[in-house]
């Protein structure tokens, strides 16, 4: 293979590739299924084929690539509108302590032994089965679980403690590295009037003196100002 050829075939795989990834969606590895999982490695192993296989045309290579890429859509397709479909491709969710008792079946079923199942409680801050009223083994692996009642911990409404009102419903960065987010100060109906009022009400004449900026929950505004900007 010719040193030209070789810097097609990457280039192409590397387009395709990216294509499909833009066109499938994204995905973190923790939200991943097994049929995810197996269908992303086979993807990359006929990408990697594609760039660096001689014997592989580019013909067959970009054709084997979008035939993979459409059944692994076209599943997704059936799995977001039919439940039997998903159970069958996916799997469902499987209790695996109800009521405090372990489900050995449904253990030994889904090949989860007391160690990992221990180890997956560790990972929520659960140090005893005692402490666990339901543990639900979810399709991608992890576990969730719901502690018995004396187990939990107190909310502010056990105590009658008020809550606060929130004015937005996440924190939002609205400067970076002293230049202003105007796609987040009109999200949320702000402008550069009431940020310029924040900053003066906290002695910042200059947006370039702000390294980062965010608005909280509550409507006020964390500042972290760049180093040297303090008089």
């Amino acid at each position: 293979m010719s040193g030209i050829e070789l810097i097609i075939r990457v280039l192409l795989t590397f387009l395709i590739m990216f294509i499909m990834v833009r066109i499938m969606g994204r995905k973190e590895i923790s939200q991943m299924t097994f049929f995810n999982f197996v269908s992303a490695i086979a993807i990359g192993s006929i990408g990697a084929n594609l760039a660096v296989n001689k014997q592989l045309s580019v013909g067959n290579g970009v054709l084997a690539l979008i035939l993979w890429g459409s059944i692994t859509l076209l599943s997704d397709h059936i799995v977001l509108n039919s439940k039997k479909a998903r159970i069958v491709l996916e799997g469902e969710p499987k209790i695996v302590i109800k009521n405090g008792k372990m489900m050995e079946d449904v253990m030994r079923k889904t090949k989860l032994d007391i160690d990992s199942l221990n180890s997956l409680l560790r990972q929520k801050n659960i140090f005893s089965i005692s402490d666990v009223r339901y543990a639900i083994l979810e399709v991608n692996g992890e576990l969730s679980v719901v502690k018995k009642e004396e187990r939990q911990f107190p909310t502010k409404k056990d105590f009658n403690m008020p809550i606060p009102n929130k004015i937005i419903p996440l924190p939002v960065s609205v400067i970076t590295d002293g230049n202003v987010i105007k796609r987040n100060l009109n999200e949320y109906n702000l402008d550069d009037n009431w940020l310029n009022t924040k900053l003066e009400e906290n002695g910042i004449r200059s947006i370039k003196d702000v390294f980062y900026a965010e608005v909280q929950e509550d409507g006020s505004l964390y500042i972290d100002r760049k180093r040297g900007s303090y008089k």
